[in-house]
C-alpha cells in the first residue's frame, strides 16, 4: 500500500476518523461517522468506504461485528497529512527563548531545560539523544584551578559551554598558560578536530607544552568523553499519569520498558532528517502499539542532538508536532509563525 494521498471522501473520512479515535478511543463505525461528519451520506455507503480503507490496511476491525480502529499505516497517513499544514502555538512553550538566550548556561543545562519545557507542554515522555558534541565549534578554553590537585575546564562554544573536572597537579601559571595556548590553537575548530589535533600536538610540540603537559593529558581524556560518549536525557514528569489515561495497561508496561532500553531509544532517535519525522512500531515488534515523533535539535546551526516524544499510537500528534516545531524554529532564530 502506497502512502499517496487518498482521493476525495476517503481522505476526508480517514483524517476525521483518526482524530475522533485519538480524542475518545471509541471504535469507528459508519453510524458514528454519519452522525459526526458526513450527515448527507448513507450508512451503507460509509460502511463500504470503511471496508475499502480496511482493505488498504488503514483500518482494522477488532471484532467481526465491532467497529474499526486505525492501524500503524493509518496513523502514518494521518500524521503525514498533519505535518503538511501544521499550526504552531508559541504560547505553549514559554521560557524557550529565555533559555536559549542564556549563553552563560552549560550546554547540558540548555538541553535538559528544553526537554523539561517540552515534557511539561505535551505531558508525554520526552527523550533527548545528545550525539553531536564533536560538531560544536570552540570559542575559548579556560582552565580554573580548584582546591587540591584538580581544575575545572570550561570549553566555551557558541552553543553554550561544556565543563570537565581535571585531575592534574599544576601551578596557577601552568593552568593560565594552558588556557591561553589551547584557545589560540583551537578557537574556530570543532571539538572533533580539537580532539584529533590535540593528540598530534602532544606528539610534535613537546617543548612548547612542557609546562602544562599533565593538564593537556587530562583534558584530552575529558574531551574524549564528550566526543565519544552519547547521552540520553529522559524527562517523564507526570507522563505516566497521562499514559494511564490514554493507553491500556499493556502499552503503559511497554512504554516503561522502552524508557529503560537505552539501545532502543538511541536507535529510535537516530535521524538524518532536518525536519519533523515520526515512527510507528508495527504490530509484530517488541514495542508494538507505541510511536515517537522526533526532530533534530540544532543550536546555532550545529546538530547537537535529536529530541523525541514517545507515547501510544493514539496520542496528541497535533500538540506534540506543534511543540517540536516551535522548538526547531526558536533554535533557528526564525520569526514566530501562526
Amino acid at each position: 500500500m502506497k502512502e499517496d494521498k487518498l482521493k476525495g471522501r476517503k481522505h476526508e473520512l480517514m483524517i476525521a476518523v483518526v482524530e475522533d479515535y485519538i480524542k475518545d478511543a471509541s471504535p469507528i463505525t459508519s453510524g458514528g461517522v454519519q452522525k459526526n461528519h458526513l450527515t448527507d451520506v448513507s450508512t451503507a455507503t460509509l460502511r463500504n468506504e470503511l471496508s475499502a480503507l480496511e482493505a488498504m490496511g488503514m483500518l482494522k476491525q477488532l471484532h467481526t461485528s465491532g467497529g474499526r480502529v486505525p492501524t500503524p499505516l493509518g496513523y502514518k497517513y494521518y500524521v503525514n497529512h498533519l505535518l503538511q499544514g501544521l499550526t504552531l502555538n508559541y504560547d505553549q512553550l514559554d521560557g524557550v527563548k529565555n533559555l536559549l538566550d542564556e549563553r552563560t548556561k552549560s550546554l547540558s543545562e540548555i538541553v535538559s531545560g528544553i526537554a523539561k519545557i517540552i515534557n511539561k507542554a505535551v505531558k508525554y515522555p520526552t527523550v533527548i539523544y545528545i550525539n553531536g558534541y564533536d560538531k560544536l565549534v570552540v570559542d575559548s578554553i579556560k582552565i580554573i584551578p580548584l582546591v587540591g590537585d584538580s581544575a575545572l575546564a570550561l570549553i566555551q562554544t557558541s552553543s553554550g559551554y561544556l565543563t570537565n573536572t581535571l585531575d592534574a597537579k599544576a601551578s596557577n601559571q601552568a593552568y593560565s598558560d594552558a588556557s591561553n595556548y589551547l584557545t589560540k590553537k583551537f578557537s574556530g575548530k570543532t571539538l572533533g578536530e580539537m580532539m584529533r589535533d590535540m593528540e598530534e600536538l602532544e606528539k610534535n610540540m613537546q617543548e612548547e607544552i612542557a609546562g602544562f603537559k599533565e593538564v593537556l593529558d587530562t583534558l584530552i581524556d575529558g574531551v574524549k568523553k564528550f566526543v565519544e560518549e552519547n547521552n540520553l536525557n529522559i524527562r517523564q514528569d507526570k507522563a505516566i499519569d497521562v499514559l494511564d489515561g490514554s493507553a491500556d495497561e499493556d502499552q503503559t508496561r511497554k512504554m516503561m520498558k522502552l524508557l529503560g532500553d537505552q539501545e532502543e531509544l538511541e536507535r529510535a532517535l537516530e535521524t538524518s532528517s532536518e525536519e519533523l519525522s515520526f515512527e510507528m512500531v508495527d504490530d509484530d515488534e517488541e514495542y508494538s502499539g507505541l510511536a515517537v515523533i522526533k526532530a533534530p535539535l540544532c543550536i546555532d546551526g550545529t546538530p547537537v542532538a535529536s529530541i523525541g516524544v514517545f507515547g501510544p499510537q493514539r496520542m496528541d500528534y497535533k500538540g506534540i508536532a506543534s511543540a517540536l516545531k516551535v522548538i526547531m524554529n526558536e533554535l533557528k532564530g526564525e520569526d514566530n509563525e501562526t
